[in-house]
């Protein structure tokens, strides 16, 4: 049995996946860790997988002023933010951070977050073999195939963060550390991308849905199977700026009555008044067990966001996206290219042009039917036991 570290980001969306394929790979008996920051990944981690916690480098409120200052920015503005202000100064602090967990954890692999770039650098320098975990698949389809000098910039970034840390220039020039050349694993499926070809080294394992924190309470018997039953969620980060959207989205489903009932991820207080007019047709929720709930749904309403995506795509359930920023678009446009979904405008969408979308998805057979035959590669896939199965054949 082997030792195995994850390194992730504080981010939810890229902790799941990581405990689900830890979880695999504590099943199998190996010795499994995840170094984070305990502040924002500690209460995403079921037992059974230990955490190594990271120094936290910013506070809560540091935290929220991020959030709040990177929320209007769109496009290459936020790219920019998102490398400037969060992946590069991440960066740094992991590098040393992790650095000094393998000195003394000694793990015989690394599986480092896609932007846990510091993470890939500490493990570069010991000579641990490391493999990246992507949890979005937009870096591998050509997302700067219009803004060609988006990418370059990028690479220009990471070249300097490699220098700055002590790489010497051929291996800076040369290696891509959100890309391991010894694994990648990606959390999607080929046929989403625009390419068909991918090194073998590029493992696709589809929704890497696995172990997780125990599920909120949720009221099941409140499903109507008589009804087509509707997800409304934007995520971790975005549903926090998302209340007009959201509001105008329940708006619509509440319209639908008789025929359609919604499950609607929201905070207390601004769709209280909604709820309690349709209580039989709307349910408010904070938080909802969204993987189990997926075999119960018809359609989901999300903002692209790629774990969010693959939940839905691997049980089959179409989709009406309404992407924000940083990787979402490139996420809501597989969705759409693949037949399985509509876009609409986050900033845009009434009740009115939601219903419509909403409406055309449920009511439209080729929409299911593109997601069940997206439902089939994702089994295919083999998610979590595929990814642990292609770690293994990392150790010594």
């Amino acid at each position: 049995m082997g030792r195995i570290l994850f390194a992730v980001p504080p981010l939810t969306g890229h902790v799941n996946p990581a405990v689900g394929i830890a979880g695999e790979l504590a099943a199998r008996g190996h010795d499994v860790a995840l170094a984070g920051h305990a502040s924002a990944v500690g209460p995403l981690v079921p037992p059974g997988v230990p955490l190594i916690a990271l120094p936290d480098e910013i506070t809560a409120e540091q935290r929220a002023d991020l959030e709040a200052r990177s929320r209007p920015l769109r496009g290459p503005a936020s790219l920019k933010f998102l490398w400037e202000e969060f992946i590069l100064p991440l960066g740094t602090s992991m590098a040393r951070d992790v650095g000094e967990v393998l000195e003394r954890w000694r793990p015989d692999v690394v599986v480092a977050d896609q932007q846990a770039i510091g993470a890939a650098l500490a493990a570069r320098r010991a000579g641990i073999r490391w493999a990246t975990l992507a949890t979005t698949s937009a870096e591998f389809d050509d997302p700067y195939a219009v803004l060609a000098g988006v990418g370059h910039w990028v690479s220009d970034r990471l070249r300097e963060f490699q220098l700055a840390h002590g790489v010497p220039d051929d291996g800076a020039e040369r290696l891509d550390l959100r890309f391991s050349e010894d694994l990648t694993v990606v959390c999607s499926v080929p046929s989403l991308l625009r390419s068909s070809f991918h090194p073998s080294h590029q493992v696709f394992v589809g929704c890497a849905a696995g172990i997780r924190r125990p599920a909120p309470a949720f009221p099941w018997e409140w499903l109507d199977s008589g009804r087509r039953t509707v997800l409304v969620s934007l995520g971790t980060v975005t549903r926090d700026a998302g209340g007009r959207f959201v509001r105008a989205a329940a708006e619509a489903l509440a319209g639908m009555a008789g025929q359609v009932q919604a499950v609607v991820v929201a905070p207390p207080g601004p769709l209280d008044d909604l709820a309690e007019q349709a209580p039989d047709d709307l349910l408010v929720r904070s938080f909802v067990p969204q993987v189990d709930l997926m075999d119960q749904l018809d359609a989901v309403v999300c903002h692209a966001g790629n774990n969010t995506v693959c939940e839905a795509l691997s049980r089959g359930v179409p989709l009406v996206v309404a992407p924000v920023r940083d990787d979402q678009p490139v996420i809501g446009e597989q969705v759409v290219r693949a037949g399985a979904g509509l876009r609409v405008r986050f900033g845009r969408s009434t009740p009115s042009t939601l219903a419509t979308a909403i409406g055309t998805v449920l009511g439209e057979p080729s929409y299911a039917a593109a997601a069940g035959r997206l439902r089939d590669e994702f089994t295919a896939a083999g998610g979590v036991v595929t990814a642990a199965h292609h770690i293994e054949k990392l150790l010594p």
